[in-house]
């Protein structure tokens, strides 16, 4: 898994927005030909991550770097992606 990009999405339990970021990835990714490595990160559960996050998930790291908030836009993600495996 050493070429895949890696997604960090921090997330809440029962987080709508969480699962639409997480299906929009998995959905450019594929669409791009780019592997990606999904790390789901539940802030409910660290109250640090909590405190930092609160109520603004999804937020979204594309290859370490913060990339989207609430929601993710398919084309720039889409770009980030091509991006980050040129870099490999």
């Amino acid at each position: 898994m050493s070429d895949a990009v890696p997604i960090v999405i921090y997330t809440r339990t029962e987080c709508h927005l969480c699962d639409e970021a997480e299906a929009t990835v998995r959905e450019v990714a594929d669409e791009v030909d780019v592997t990606v490595d999904i790390d789901l990160v539940n802030v409910d559960t660290d109250e640090e991550l909590r405190e930092k996050y609160g109520e603004r998930v999804p937020y979204v790291y594309v290859d370490g770097r913060p990339a989207f908030k609430f929601r993710v836009d398919a084309d720039r993600l889409g770009e980030k992606l091509t991006a980050a495996r040129s870099l490999d």
